[in-house]
């Protein structure tokens, strides 16, 4: 099916080494490296909580303060990137990032612990994330590389799940959970070397289809003013609701349900390595298909995936499949989303207003994660964040089915 375009926009002058495919490796290792050492974080809260006596509420309100800074900060950032390059912006996150890595390792009081693993590594990943990497491909990208290294991008932190996932617990086995922490803050200081391949050669105003004169105060008014921007923005809460409540707390349910730690670890890992898949086939379809209805398909599938799994005994077996198949979606919502920001908007300000509807995804994660804790010290069960998931995947596909995928009016004035 064919579908309406914005402008065609040539990518900005790079360096002679700046090839589409160091752009691209760079960007993918950035992305692995910046989601992967997080996405091991659940695995961190029953040592935690055991070794000082907390409940799981105190730990999951540290990580929720992390979802929830990393997207309010998010916009700020890309707004960043987007007006002096991702170099600086991406720099200072990892130093942020490590800071809060190494600082959640001498965490002994709750209020240290919020401080560093929330406030601290907040800002970090939101300096860091791969969000920016996005921005940095819609602009350096030729616009036929464009949508697939969206999918790219995201199979790369998708693949940094799989990654650290399994190296977490084993790291935890090893050497403590204090020292793993310590070794993970040198890992992501790697982000620093590896975002020079992002060096904006011109000011990203040269893009064709965006007016220099646009302000990134009034690309965001323009957007929050438009209807499917809005609806994108919603749809997207439920994305961040789930993905961190399973990634932070489906490690502790599988205990609590007589499972082996090991089998969290390799759960988590298994949906990093299917996101893989997803993510990639996620790009490649949003470019030849209508975005609206991949976004529509992921989130019911997710409500559908997430009903069967809880209504089965628990088993290694079925939460491996189960895993698979949430791994397919996982965050393979991420290219036809911010393709959809790209198409109505422009690449001027991707980075801003991905960004924004971002810090709507982190609100859904905050939460996630932060219900899943408190519901679990109060009631001893995740069940009702379990239906809650499944009902907000079936709004989410449904809001997301009136999108209109076209440029906005100033866009589409201007000639191709």
């Amino acid at each position: 099916m064919s579908q309406v375009t914005s402008p065609a926009a040539s990518p900005l002058a790079r360096f002679g080494w700046q090839t589409p495919l160091v752009i691209l490796t760079c960007g993918c290792l950035i992305g692995m490296l910046g989601f992967g050492p997080r996405s091991g974080l659940g695995f961190f809260l029953k040592p935690m909580s055991s070794e000082f006596g907390w409940g799981r509420d105190v730990v999951s309100l540290a990580l929720a303060i992390q979802m929830l800074l990393w997207g309010a900060v998010q916009p700020f950032a890309g707004a960043l990137a987007d007006r002096y390059g991702p170099v600086p912006v991406l720099s200072i996150g990892a130093v942020l990032y490590a800071l809060g890595l190494a600082g959640m390792s001498y965490s002994t009081t709750p209020g240290l612990l919020h401080l560093m693993a929330g406030v601290v590594m907040g800002f970090g990943l939101a300096a860091a994330s791969f969000t920016l990497v996005i921005g940095a491909f819609g602009k350096l990208m030729p616009p036929e590389w464009r949508t697939l290294s969206f999918g790219l991008g995201t199979a790369a932190g998708s693949f940094g799940q799989f990654l650290f996932s399994p190296l977490s617990v084993a790291l935890i086995g090893e050497v403590g959970w204090h020292q793993t922490l310590i070794i993970f803050g040198f890992v992501v200081l790697a982000i620093i070397p590896l975002s020079f391949a992002l060096s904006m050669p011109k000011r990203p105003a040269a893009v064709v289809g965006a007016p220099v004169q646009q302000s990134a105060r009034e690309a965001m008014t323009e957007a929050l003013g438009h209807k499917s921007y809005v609806l994108l923005t919603l749809g997207f809460f439920t994305c961040g609701f789930q993905i961190f409540f399973v990634s932070v707390h489906l490690p502790a349910y599988l205990v609590d349900r007589g499972l082996a730690a090991e089998v969290g670890g390799w759960a988590i890992a298994t949906i990093g390595l299917f996101n893989i898949i997803g993510a990639i086939m996620a790009g490649y379809f949003a470019a030849k298909l209508p975005k609206r209805y991949i976004l529509s398909f992921i989130y019911f599938g997710r409500a559908v995936a997430i009903l069967v799994y809880i209504m089965l005994p628990p088993s290694t077996a079925v939460t491996l499949v189960f895993c698979a198949v949430l791994g397919l979606l996982w965050r393979s919502t991420v290219p036809p989303t911010s393709g959809l920001v790209a198409v109505m908007f422009g690449t001027r300000w991707l980075a801003t207003l991905f960004g924004f509807a971002f810090f709507s995804h982190q609100v859904g994660g905050f939460l996630g994660v932060w219900l899943g804790g408190i519901l679990f010290e109060k009631t001893g069960s995740y069940d009702i964040v379990w239906w809650l998931s499944i009902a907000l995947g079936v709004i989410s596909a449904v809001i997301n089915l009136p999108i209109v995928e076209k440029p906005v009016a100033r866009l589409a004035a201007q000639p191709a």
